[in-house]
């Protein structure tokens, strides 16, 4: 064993002991459309006098947080995203109308004389029966900030009368922190007032206190000063909270007692329901599909490359170990894209091996003679470029994702990263490790059957053989891609596009009842209840799907009312809300994302290659996604955010099966620069086939396991990549090859250097490279 093998042997032997340790004692973060909840996104509005900048949207947060916390939710959560939103995910929340109210509400900030002790249970007061004094509808009970009720005379002021409140440290005086508060004109007399009034009674008396109120909760009640008067008051400017603050609950304090005084009205411009029975449906047929498709893939590559395929296989399952704890340590929440991803992730996982080994087997079959170990860490130098262009295709689609997708798309881009970069791991490190150390085995070596790369495989000598003229007329696979192009135009252009609600705006629910409930039932029942224009369809097993145009919480209440009287009992099982303004900004986004991605690919690809194979693959690119809608067009499927999902992942797959191509023709055509380049071209799909085929299957495994067994959630999303790779893997042959050469006939540029993109310098022939068994010496 060399220092280089031992040295990854330890690594990965490290790294899968960590990862083992992560996944034993850490639990995933699911993401509400896998556990069951609400998410609700608000659109902060301007108003005649207030902004709805990042400054006043952090107030708003606040404020809502405050009032969610109220509603007894467990562990919610709510973030700002970009200037002007608000996300708030509510987990196991399945009716949202009572947090839609609570968010809905114009905060309410007021000031308050405390009157001295109040009851243990605080509650608002309300005169007995028999008593002849009123204390005022106005007058509370409520806990002060230790949780001691307090009797809190009538409001005094309002938040409206609050000029600014700052946070501020006071170094020199050692009070430490403290909120410094400015009133308006009016507001500043009865503040000085009101603190006039309190400072009439002995320090330490809760009578000497004021209490600040918001939303009907004390945020704090500060004792005034013993050296202010009776009478006296705190003028506005000069008015402090001071007490044991750190930095920031001074700061969210601050914001508390200005958000009420600046209120920034928010509108519902998304609301997604999953019922809990969704999620865990979808987690265990993910997991059915992860186990199913990935056993099939280790069948399939142990079949194909034997032993070490076998150790592939096992390198395959540490893969799946590392980047599940990746995902953990990393505290990414998964969602079910992201799910989807990471099922998505393990066929993709093979890719470097294959071009490996199909590497190490063409070695062989040049030099019979060859000791294995050197023809296996040749082939693992001559794949690193095309593992290296791949990986780095899919990582910019995945990048994509996360910066230009919206909600639970940006999962999907997380854990495709993860899996990019845990795949490399696997393959270059562990994969490499295990197969090294097993080609030092004489038993290896000698018995070129067992080993899986000391002969070349079935398909490749087939091919060798036959030697078809495959691109002895280009212009005619041109010609059939053209075609297909036409088709799926067609498809769009008659069937249109079924843009899914997120899209469109408005309103889908899907329900379940106990009894079953046909489709023209459901649609009377629903149009009698005064909802004529809701689309009824079927979903997932006897369940039904409601899609209308604007419905508001209690719409949905009535709607699902009407169905129970058809179908008893009757359970929301998913719920999507999307506002117009928002459907047509994820609309005009998705347009966005697809060309950037377009666009950073070529820009990529002609940095990387010349520019005739960018342009040629960006066009096949573009050929494969056209037709994955045209497809759906036809078929009829809907076209939302997971769709989207599905076909920047396509556009990631069609480049790297070029590059691939791409990779060896620049390598063929380097050394022979003489021989035409349609030969060459030729030569080098022969040579790729067999990888093109091999990762393919190993990803048409897991998505054919999720297409069946993933549901209508993840159905689509399977059947668009299944469609995607079967045509990216035509157009990296059919189409981008033929479409360089075209473009190859008016390019002016000479044949690439030897050796170019290898990492040898141009016009330099590359030094011949030592056999790893050879110590140096002769004779």
């Amino acid at each position: 064993m060399t220092r280089a093998t031992a040295v990854r042997a330890v690594l990965a032997v490290a790294v899968l002991l960590v990862s083992v340790y992560i996944s034993l004692t850490m639990s995933p973060r699911l993401g509400l459309d896998l556990q069951g909840g609400t998410r609700i996104v608000l659109q902060a509005r301007d108003t005649a006098t207030v902004q709805a900048d990042r400054e006043t949207t952090d107030r708003t947060l606040e404020v809502l947080r405050q009032r969610i916390d109220s509603l007894g939710v467990s562990e919610p959560t709510l973030t700002r995203s970009g200037e002007d939103r608000i996300i708030v995910e509510l987990p196991d929340v399945q009716d949202p109308r009572q947090a839609a109210e609570v968010i809905g509400r114009t905060a309410q900030l007021t000031f308050h004389a405390v009157e001295g002790p109040g009851t243990d249970q605080p509650e608002k007061k309300t005169p007995a029966p028999d008593s002849t004094t009123d204390p005022g509808p106005d007058k509370l009970t409520l806990p002060d900030e230790q949780g001691r009720a307090l009797a809190l005379g009538a409001p005094r002021l309002s938040g409206a009368g609050v000029e600014d409140a700052t946070a501020g440290f006071d170094a020199q005086g050692g009070a430490g922190w403290s909120v410094s508060l400015e009133f308006r004109k009016d507001a500043g007399q009865d503040w000085k007032q009101l603190t006039g009034e309190a400072a009439c009674h002995p320090a330490g008396d809760d009578r000497r206190r004021v209490a600040i109120v918001l939303d009907e909760k004390v945020i704090s009640s500060p004792q005034v000063d013993p050296s202010v008067g009776c009478g006296a008051g705190l003028p506005s400017g000069a008015t402090q909270i001071t007490g044991s603050f750190s930095a920031d609950e001074a700061r969210d304090l601050a914001l508390l007692i200005k958000g009420g005084a600046l209120p920034v009205p928010v509108e519902i411009v998304e609301q997604r329901t999953v019922g809990p029975t969704l999620g865990a449906a979808a987690i265990d047929a993910s997991a059915q599909a992860a186990l199913i498709g990935a056993a099939a893939t280790a069948l399939f590559i142990t079949v194909v490359y034997r032993l070490f395929g076998a150790l592939a296989a096992v390198a395959l399952g540490a893969y799946g170990v590392i980047s599940y704890a990746a995902l953990l340590a990393l505290g990414v929440t998964l969602t079910l894209p992201g799910l989807a991803g990471f099922v998505l992730a393990i066929g993709m996982a093979v890719d470097a091996n294959v071009l490996v080994f199909e590497r190490a087997r063409e070695e062989c079959a040049d030099r019979p003679k060859r000791p294995l170990r050197s023809a296996l860490t040749t082939g693992f130098e001559k794949a690193w470029s095309a593992v290296a262009d791949s990986n780095a295709t899919t990582l910019i689609a995945a990048g994509l994702l996360f910066f230009l997708g919206s909600g639970p798309v940006k999962g999907f881009g997380v854990t495709l990263a993860i899996g990019v970069v845990a795949s490399m791991f696997s393959a270059l490190v562990i994969a490499r490790a295990l197969t090294e150390i097993a080609a030092n085995s004489r038993f290896v070596s000698d018995y070129r059957n067992v080993n899986g790369i000391g002969r070349p495989g079935a398909v490749r000598t087939w091919l060798v053989r036959k030697d078809p003229k495959l691109f002895r007329k280009p212009v005619r696979w041109l010609v059939v891609s053209a075609a297909l192009v036409v088709v799926a135009v067609a498809g769009i252009v008659v069937r249109g596009v079924d843009l899914g609600v997120e899209f469109t705006g408005g309103r889908l629910v899907e329900y379940s009842t106990s009894r079953p409930v046909d489709v023209e039932t459901a649609r009377d029942s629903i149009a009698a209840a005064g909802f004529g224009d809701a689309e009824v369809t079927t979903a997932g097993d006897g369940d039904l799907s409601v899609r209308t145009g604007k419905l508001d919480n209690d719409g949905e209440h009535a709607l699902r009312t009407a169905l129970a009287e058809e179908g008893g009992e009757t359970t929301k099982v998913r719920d999507e809300l999307i506002g117009p303004s928002l459907g047509d900004e994820l609309r005009r986004n998705a347009l966005i994302a697809l060309g950037v991605a377009v666009a950073v690919q070529l820009a990529y690809l002609a940095a990387r290659f010349r520019w005739t194979f960018a342009v040629a693959s960006v066009v096949a690119m573009v050929h494969d996604v056209i037709l994955v809608v045209g497809a759906f067009a036809w078929l009829g499927r809907p076209v939302d955010g997971i769709f989207l999902a599905a076909l920047l992942t396509v556009i990631g797959y069609s480049v790297n099966d070029s590059v691939v191509v791409f990779d060896r023709v620049r390598e063929l055509w380097g050394a022979n620069r003489r021989t035409p380049l349609d030969t060459i071209a030729r030569k080098a799909v022969l040579q790729t086939v067999p990888r093109t085929v091999n990762t393919g299957m190993g990803a048409l495994f897991i998505l054919a396991a999720l297409a069946v067994l993933g549901g209508d959630s993840l159905a689509d999303f399977a059947l668009a990549l299944l469609i995607g790779i079967v045509v990216g893997t035509w157009s990296s042959v059919f189409t981008a090859v033929p479409g360089a050469l075209a473009l190859e006939r008016s390019a002016k540029a000479p044949p690439p250097a030897p050796g170019k993109g290898k990492g040898t310098p141009r016009g330099k022939p590359r030094a011949a490279r030592r056999d790893p068994l050879d110590n140096g010496a002769r004779v």
